[in-house]
């Protein structure tokens, strides 16, 4: 089995590290199908090693590439070390800015990870996803339970000091953008509106 560690959509190359995930979304693109973009599945047979993730990486073609990021079929900070001795190989490889797509969990899942080491990411885009704890519970599932909604907040703004930062939702059935706007416009950070399988 050939496994996928990075693969491209649109001008953007993807790093698929772990199926590994603290949430257990009701729109996650994972129950839709098993890839997206040139992939043929982000399934990963077993988790690879730094050293497999840096073969993997010398064999990609970056012609048209105007962006490395951390999102795969799982939450790349389940790897929060990883992704950041990845991050920095990358780095020293390219110039190419490096983008982190998060559930803003790392505090509930690696307690003792310094959040400020992903200062080496130009860009962070954290999941919001609902207006209030009660909704994002219901949407999202986090194993964490109802913790999880103020800790993600918690973790945008400690983000905000080292990053760009935006939020994610996605439109699906008991979602409210409204609050959400009213979230984004509160913590000043922007909000991005994805369609459901996109």
């Amino acid at each position: 089995m050939i496994m996928t560690i990075f693969y491209r959509l649109g001008d953007k190359l993807y790093v698929n590290i772990t199926n590994r995930c603290s949430c257990d979304c009701v729109f996650c693109i994972r129950k839709i199908g098993d890839s997206v973009g040139d992939a043929d599945s982000l399934w990963l047979e077993h988790e690879p090693t730094i050293g497999e993730i840096k073969e993997a990486f010398g064999k990609v073609d970056l012609t048209g590439i105007s962006e490395i990021v951390f999102c795969g079929y799982g939450e790349p900070l389940e790897r929060a070390d990883d992704v950041i001795r990845v991050g920095e190989f990358l780095k020293s490889e390219t110039d190419l800015p490096l983008r982190l797509n998060t559930n803003g969990l790392v505090e509930l899942i690696q307690p003792e990870f310094d959040v400020t080491r992903l200062n080496i990411f130009d860009s962070i885009s954290i999941s919001l996803n609902a207006g209030n704890a009660a909704n994002y519970q219901a949407l999202t599932r986090p194993k964490f339970g109802e913790v999880s909604f103020e800790t993600m907040l918690n973790f945008a703004k400690k983000a905000k000091s080292f990053a760009d930062i935006a939020f994610s939702v996605v439109e699906v059935d008991g979602f409210n953008l409204g609050e959400c706007r009213e979230i984004a416009d509160k913590t000043e950070i922007p909000l991005r509106v994805r369609t459901y399988g996109m």
